[in-house]
């Protein structure tokens, strides 16, 4: 089993390291992730036919084979899916993320991002997350959040759930959105499937223009957060807010069926003629 973990906050990440050798009785683990900090990239790749990446090899304690990127996580799963960093891999490890990936925050996060591109390719992907104080902002943890995480309980949550998974890989790749709360593991309540919530536990409430001093007609987005929400109790976001383990499976995006375009559909034809 031969398991590629990245992330979206950097190579540096304490998170990625803890998870990193967690996940070392489950197989071979090859770090492959960004250089520095890429939150909120989703599986964005950036403009192929302008970058050129680099790649730098790195030094992670516990860890034999480590690698910076300089681009977004998905990049990352993207150039190991096309060969370059040797044998292909069997699973992709995202994470740990410091703030929950729940609710909207699952469409913009780098750290399942890098999980969606690992589908892509045919291979199954685990992005791990975990609770932060005060809840971060739209999945995103502050660094003064993150004094006193319980990183360890997150890494040994996914450990047992990848345990599970290198024993019994479904016969189509899965995308696997795991959050955690942030307690000790004998505190946490259990575990529960989530369906994917509408927002998280905490959001950017406003944005406003100010003006930059100096420079006519540029401005600074000034940006103000809205206080902690209590979420639906079957949501991911909901249960990790009670201790609970939240484990999602994330679909493709498909197209739906809609009953209420037909005056749409009809205009268009029309304009168009058929």
């Amino acid at each position: 089993m031969r398991i590629l973990l990245t992330n979206d906050d950097g190579i540096d990440s304490v998170g990625l390291h803890v998870l990193a050798r967690a996940m070392r009785p489950h197989g071979e683990v090859v770090i492959i992730a960004p250089d520095r900090e890429y939150s909120g990239a989703g599986a964005a790749l950036g403009a192929l036919h302008i970058i050129q990446p680099e790649v730098h090899r790195s030094r992670v304690d516990g860890i034999d084979e480590a690698w910076a990127v300089v681009g977004p996580p998905a990049l990352c799963v993207m150039f190991a899916r096309l060969g370059a960093f040797g044998q292909p891999f069997d699973l992709v490890v995202s994470g740990i993320n410091p703030g929950a990936n729940v609710g909207r925050s699952v469409y913009h996060s780098g750290t399942i991002g890098a999980t969606l591109s690992a589908r892509n390719g045919a291979i199954s992907g685990v992005a791990v997350s975990q609770a932060v104080t005060g809840f971060g902002i739209e999945g995103q943890g502050w660094d003064e959040m993150l004094v006193g995480q319980r990183w360890e309980t997150a890494a040994e949550v996914a450990s047992a759930f990848v345990g599970g998974l290198v024993a019994n890989m479904p016969t189509e790749p899965v995308v696997v959105n795991l959050n955690v709360p942030n307690c000790a593991t004998s505190d946490i309540k259990g575990w529960r499937h989530a369906r994917v919530g509408t927002e998280p536990p905490r959001k950017m409430a406003k944005a406003v223009l100010e003006p930059k001093l100096g420079h006519d007609e540029t401005y600074h987005v000034r940006m103000t957060w809205g206080d902690a929400l209590e979420l639906p109790a079957d949501t991911d976001g909901g249960l990790v807010e009670r201790d609970f383990i939240a484990v999602s499976y994330l679909t493709r995006l498909e197209a739906e069926t809609r009953d209420d375009m037909a005056a749409v559909e009809a205009s268009f034809a029309a304009t168009l003629g058929h």
